[in-house]
């Protein structure tokens, strides 16, 4: 095995969005090069797509200084393993997919060892810890973004980097129509439908699905005939969903399957931030986005944070699209007021769904895993 033939590559995600992304990549990698086999850490999206896993990294998806903290052992556990085995299969290659805390600090101990690292979805040091750039350029050998505007943030600081464009162009469609979702949810189609996403982590629907609840029934109170829709994300335990659902005298439907077409059906959307604001903005609906974490780690944040705005969404834009609630705004009545004013103004409800043909447009176009793969097959 050699650095210009590698036969076989080490790939290491965390989290259900890494995990996804980089089963795609390994299916592509495959179909340019049969040859290839890989091994690595992740989730069963990259198990499926044929990586030989060591670990689930998923299983322990937590944001915030506080959270990951209380898991370290484990997170330490994994790394020491992900070493040991680069070592054993001899691999000449590693893809580290996202997932910061864990990778850069692996990138770091493959740099001295002298082993080729492929940086897949950059974190987000445009937004805060730009002193991560150092190490990316002293660590890595490439980074392949998502966003063009990374291409340039990274090309002004001497990293080498490819703009690929995003997944979500090719993943992200509705498959069912509109009608079939409703009566499978025994929705009507004749009354607005407003689409709950509380997040695809344990800790973000305890903070937000609450919050989301709260400003439902406010808006129910102001739309008697406003209907609910609640998508819950694979990795979610519906019994965590119906926990809360329990306590709500609001009528939720939920649905956890075909979840695109779901979001499709909807008018407008609560998005918890992440990866969910880009999937809605893609389906082209107009959304409000929330998010609520640890008082600790949200006052650390905000020392480090250099964006005027914390949604994706807004971010790819360069400019605020959608309301945000974020931490102290996070409220019900703030929530709920926010959404009043998209359902009540037909002029604004338009104005996002223009601005949103456009982020759609940003993300670049079909073909993105492809030219990941093209790119890092091209490097090898």
């Amino acid at each position: 095995m050699t650095n210009q033939d590698p036969q076989h590559i080490i790939i290491v995600a965390g989290e259900a969005s890494g995990d996804m992304h980089a089963a795609l990549l390994v299916e592509e990698l495959k179909k340019l090069s049969p040859a290839l086999t890989f091994s690595g850490l992740g989730g069963p999206q990259m198990a499926a797509a044929g990586v030989h896993l060591y670990g689930d990294l998923t299983r322990i998806a937590v944001v915030g200084f506080v959270e990951i903290l209380k898991h370290y052992g484990e997170f330490k556990r994994y790394f020491d393993l992900i070493l040991r085995k680069i070592d054993e299969t001899q691999a000449r290659t590693v893809i580290l997919v996202d997932y910061p805390g864990f990778n850069l600090r692996l990138a770091k101990k493959l740099k001295q060892k002298n082993i080729p690292v492929i940086y897949y979805i950059s974190p987000q040091v445009w937004a805060w810890k730009e002193n991560r750039v150092r190490a990316i350029q002293r660590d890595t050998d490439l980074m392949l973004v998502l966003f063009d505007f990374e291409k340039d943030f990274y090309r002004q600081r001497g990293v080498d980097v490819t703009f690929v464009g995003h997944p979500f162009v090719d993943t992200v469609r509705a498959r069912t129509t509109r009608p079939e979702i409703l009566k499978n949810c025994g929705l009507s189609g004749q009354d607005p439908i407003l689409g709950l996403l509380p997040g695809s982590r344990t800790k973000e629907i305890e903070r937000m699905l609450p919050v989301m609840l709260d400003a439902a029934k406010r808006l129910q109170q102001k739309f008697p005939k406003l209907q609910f829709l609640l998508i819950r994300a694979v990795p979610v335990p519906p019994e965590l969903i119906e926990r809360y659902l329990q306590g709500s005298d609001i009528p939720v439907r939920v649905l956890d399957k075909d979840i695109y077409s779901a979001i499709n059906a909807c008018d407008v959307c609560l998005t918890t931030s992440g990866t969910a604001t880009l999937e809605t903005a893609i389906l082209n609906k107009p959304m409000v986005v929330i998010y609520r974490t640890a008082l600790l780690t949200w006052l650390m944040a905000r020392l480090l944070i250099r964006i005027p705005f914390i949604g994706l969404v807004n971010v790819v834009a360069r400019k605020k699209i959608v309301p945000e609630c974020i931490q102290f705004d996070a409220t019900g009545p703030r929530v709920a007021t926010a959404l009043k004013d998209i359902l009540t103004d037909p002029t604004r409800m338009a104005s996002i769904k223009s601005e949103l043909a456009r982020v759609k447009t940003a993300l670049g176009e079909p073909g993105a895993s492809r030219r990941a793969a093209e790119a890092i097959l091209a490097r090898l």
